[in-house]
């Protein structure tokens, strides 16, 4: 097999195969070249032999895959990519944090501007369909002008709405600076995402994502637990102070080291162009329905669904909690129920250190028995946690506090366990959108992270209701149910996701070579 050395000699740069990569889309698979089945008889002398001195570790092996292109993700060295990698996890850290951070001030709030709990949460649920509906815009711009514009600047913009959020007057005022914010904080999810598909190669994407979706997965855990320190001893205000701080201090993060990541930019196709022309192009780069069209796509819109159904199973989960458990186990304070985000909390920092390891090795171990890489082995590797391990934590919490037996530990244990089953699930699902269709990363995660947010709009308002009407017993079961059909369907995907996939590309060909036709035909008629 060619190194990438030799690959560079062959071609005049990495930019021309980016190109190349961006014209005919990134190739999903690539074959191993096949070990050579002729032999040749020694003519003349015998030849000596000579005992090697490379050990094994030195030999070129199949966990050392290659595909043609590959010299791209060498542009920066590894001590890069990492500080790279932890700055975007910091990032990711802000935005989950707050949907969660306000859950146990939601009281305090509620008596601040003369109003409910109830009313409050639908903020957190405004505050998740603003994350939802971020990304359509977000995703398209950071392929247009680069992911280092786009994250800059919703960094600053993410510190000046927490300021605003922290000065509120009213009810009305809170509503707006918290969506404002969610719509800045996302952007880190969507285009640290690509960002991380930009610089690390598919064999190792699912270690990265791991440690980058940490920030994301820890931070809904642990920032009920902060927030509620904060709460029993100071002003909900002081919150969205601490959230400032953060955001303030991850902006000149961002600044100082972060570069620019993505292999090529669209901005550079609207130089010299007539203002006319220029707003045409953008729109048609930019346009939010591009993304949505996306689920077109079998694969894609599973593989949404899926993440989805974790995302559901997660704010479900934690945002019931203050009211759920303090009755349950006769708490008094808000410190005391944040205490118990800290189980899935430790499960989220443990799953970091094996979940997207075990991605990677599925990957490798299906490269091993094909021959070449398909993205869709990469989705084996969470069907077991998401059709069994987290179904079945959430049914034993369910119906251990609605019956209440198991007392404190066991709700504790089994948060702790999805916790951890949760990393194994997140980064396959992430990593293979940026894997199918890596010329459109960043619009396949903006699409992904939209469902994703709307399903935790929906479960953030809904589970409150739900369980006072129906119990938390059979509303864990609801959510079960969610991630086993979920499991069931990314299956599907694994057996015949680039089918669905090709047939849809055959489609669209169809399509533009009918639309041509007519405009040939159209072209040729004589005018009168």
């Amino acid at each position: 097999m060619s190194t990438g050395a030799e690959r560079l000699g062959e071609t005049s740069g990495p930019e021309n195969n980016v190109l190349d990569d961006l014209e005919r889309g990134q190739p999903e698979e690539t074959k191993l070249p096949a070990a050579s089945t002729t032999t040749e008889e020694p003519v003349g002398e015998p030849v000596e032999q000579v005992q090697s001195h490379i050990s094994s570790h030195d030999m070129t092996t199949p966990d050392a895959f290659r595909e043609d292109g590959d010299e791209v993700y060498d542009r920066l060295p590894n001590h890069r990519k990492v500080i790279i990698t932890c700055v975007l996890s910091l990032c990711g850290f802000l935005a989950p944090t707050s949907s969660t951070m306000v859950l146990p001030a939601v009281p305090d709030i509620a008596s601040t501007f003369n109003s409910t709990g109830t009313i409050v949460n639908v903020s957190n649920a405004l505050y998740l369909i603003g994350m939802g509906i971020s990304p359509v815009f977000c995703g398209p711009l950071s392929q247009v002008y680069g992911r280092r514009w786009v994250c800059v600047t919703c960094g600053w913009l993410f510190t000046a709405f927490s300021i605003g959020t922290a000065l509120s007057p009213n009810l009305a005022s809170f509503f707006v600076f918290r969506i404002l914010t969610a719509f800045q904080g996302t952007a880190f999810l969507i285009v640290g995402a690509s960002c991380i598909g930009d610089i690390y190669r598919p064999t190792e994407r699912g270690t990265a994502y791991s440690w980058y979706l940490s920030g994301a997965l820890i931070g809904p855990a642990f920032g009920p637990f902060i927030s509620g320190i904060i709460v029993t001893y100071k002003s909900w205000r002081d919150v969205f102070w601490l959230q400032s701080s953060l955001g303030g201090f991850a902006a000149v993060l961002l600044s100082l080291l972060l570069p620019e990541t993505i292999h090529y930019k669209r901005s550079v196709e609207l130089e010299g162009l007539s203002k006319s022309t220029y707003a045409h192009k953008l729109w048609q780069w930019t346009n939010p329905f591009r993304v949505i069209r996306l689920y077109r796509y079998p694969n894609l819109l599973i593989a949404g669904v899926a993440s989805s159904a974790l995302v559901w199973n997660m704010y479900s989960l934690l945002t019931p909690i203050r009211y759920v458990l303090n009755p349950r186990f006769h708490l008094t304070s808000p410190m005391q129920s944040g205490l118990f985000y800290i189980a899935p909390g430790c499960g989220y920092l443990l799953g970091t250190f094996f979940g997207g390891r075990w991605a990677d090795y599925t990957v490798k171990k299906y490269i091993k028995k094909r021959g070449k890489r398909v993205p869709e082995d990469r989705l084996r590797a969470c069907i077991p946690f998401m059709g069994a391990v987290i179904p079945g934590c959430m049914l034993v919490y369910g119906w251990s506090i609605d019956k209440e037996v198991g007392g404190v530990p066991l709700p504790v244990i089994v948060m702790f366990l999805q916790g951890v089953a949760q990393l194994f699930c997140f980064p396959s699902l992430n990593t293979y959108c940026v894997d199918v269709m890596q010329h459109r990363s960043g619009e396949v995660v903006a699409g992904n992270y939209m469902i994703r947010y709307i399903f935790a709009a929906a479960g953030t308002a809904v589970c409150l209701p739900a369980i006072e009407k129906i119990g938390v017993g059979w509303f864990s079961t609801i959510s079960a149910c969610f991630l086993v059909v979920s499991s069931f369907a990314v299956y599907a995907t694994t057996l015949w996701g680039r089918t669905w996939s090709d047939r849809v590309d055959a489609k669209k060909e169809a399509r533009q070579k009918s639309k041509q036709q007519v405009d040939r035909e159209a072209s040729q008629e004589p005018k009168i």
